[in-house]
């Protein structure tokens, strides 16, 4: 059992890297929701975590397909993989949505300008269009907005939180494969490969 502990430790270390290192494979994972009864599945970028109870965060516009299938049905998954370290992580959770409240806000004022920008856009994500647009002002597609046209974006802005309910490692070799599992509670046990 000691050694799924340092094999969890480790694997949130990795997480807790993330964060801010962008060339880490961990830095951008994959968010499946439900649209109806159908999966979808999208890349996001890792932007916090927490510990006890452990839950990470992303952030994304509110007129998104991906926040209005969280509002519907709050369960995803979150899936993180390494392949140069062959390591899995599947997350089960439960998304919070933050939008005009003081996290939101809060997050919001530490968002670079250059990210701001994203959020500014005159279409909703995955809106059809007649013909193709970057989806940010035209006045900022070679610069960052100022800090108070920035905040135009705000309206658009929303942090999420999901809870994670359950954690599936896998470490993957060729002399046998590694699994186990993390519930809520953070109890520790080995699954079959």
């Amino acid at each position: 059992m000691n050694k799924i502990k340092k094999l969890h430790k480790i694997e949130l270390e990795h997480l807790s890297n993330a964060i801010k290192n962008g060339s880490s494979p961990f830095h951008i994972f994959a968010l499946s929701s439900l649209n109806n009864n159908f999966p979808e599945s999208r890349m996001v970028v890792l932007r916090g975590m927490a510990l006890k109870p452990f839950k990470i965060y992303f952030n994304a516009d509110y007129r998104s397909s991906k926040v209005q299938e969280l509002k519907n049905n709050h369960f995803c998954s979150a899936l993180f993989y390494d392949q140069k370290r062959r390591v899995q992580i599947r997350c089960k959770c439960q998304a919070t949505i933050h939008y005009q409240n003081n996290i939101s806000k809060k997050v919001w004022e530490s968002t670079p300008l250059q990210s701001r920008k994203c959020y500014m856009g005159p279409f909703a994500p995955s809106q059809k269009l007649d013909e193709w647009h970057p989806n940010i002002p035209d006045r900022y597609l070679k610069s960052d907005p100022e800090q108070k046209h920035s905040e135009e974006g705000y309206i658009n802005f929303t942090h999420i939180e999901l809870k994670v309910l359950e954690t599936d490692i896998l470490h993957l070799h060729h002399d046998g494969h590694m699994r186990f599992k993390v519930d809520n509670r953070d109890n520790l046990f080995y699954i079959s490969p």
